[in-house]
């Protein structure tokens, strides 16, 4: 019986993150100001990122890239490009490794050298922590906390499951229909297949949003608005 819990918790955990917030993982901000944080897991891509970064120019919009280390280093000129049109680059570690099994110590360098390859390409360090496949447990929080990041995930029903390729139409009317200013949107600008789909939604999902009058910030801009911002490991 034990294990079968361990198991239908660990299931919850990997594949709908509760909708909650506390001072250890981001899930959303609650504010009365309409805006919302789109976020790319998995990238950068040659393909794709960079219609990706048209589409968000062309509505002045501002996203959080959580990028791969090796990702990274592979494509320095398009993180570099992030960077100079306004986006934040957080860190999704260095090879994209399922946590689960793994030592103290790999976890910490799998964060340390996704780090050190950012701030090789932009000079600066990601201070935002997302774990790779959406699982966590208190060491991970514990261990991304200790080396000074802030964990944020996505809000409920806010994974757009673009990486399955569920159609264009699944993809936006999935964001447009659970939109609450103080959001943060999951989308992928890399993975196996095609991100068509993701580019294709992407630029329906702005075109909507901004009619009804959302605005697209960093996750660091959105968590200015937290209440408990000075609390947070920012």
């Amino acid at each position: 019986m034990n294990a079968f819990f361990l198991f239908l918790s660990l299931f919850v955990m990997t594949t709908t993150p509760v909708q909650r917030m506390n001072d250890d993982i981001v899930w959303n901000v609650p504010t009365d100001e309409k805006m919302v944080a789109i976020t790319f897991d998995d990238g950068p891509d040659m393909l794709y990122t960079p219609d990706i970064l048209n589409i968000l120019k062309q509505y002045d919009a501002k996203a959080t890239f959580f990028v791969v280390g090796f990702r990274a280093e592979k494509y320095p000129d398009i993180i570099k490009r992030q960077m100079d049109e306004g986006h934040e680059i957080a860190n999704h570690t260095y090879k994209h490794l399922d946590f689960r099994g793994k030592s103290k110590q790999m976890i910490e360098e799998e964060i340390k050298k996704s780090e050190d390859v950012i701030y090789n390409i932009t000079g600066k360090r990601p201070t935002l922590f997302r774990p790779p496949l959406g699982y966590y447990n208190k060491r991970i929080i514990d261990i991304a906390k200790q080396q000074g990041y802030t964990v944020v995930m996505w809000s409920k029903h806010q994974d757009t499951y673009d990486w399955q390729n569920p159609g264009t139409n699944r993809i936006v009317r999935r964001v447009i229909s659970h939109i609450q200013p103080g959001q943060i949107i999951l989308f992928h600008d890399h993975g196996s297949g095609s991100r068509k789909q993701t580019v294709q939604a992407l630029k329906e999902i702005l075109a909507i949003l901004k009619e009804k009058g959302y605005t697209f910030v960093t996750v660091s801009e959105l968590l200015k608005h937290h209440p408990n911002y000075r609390d947070l490991n920012l």
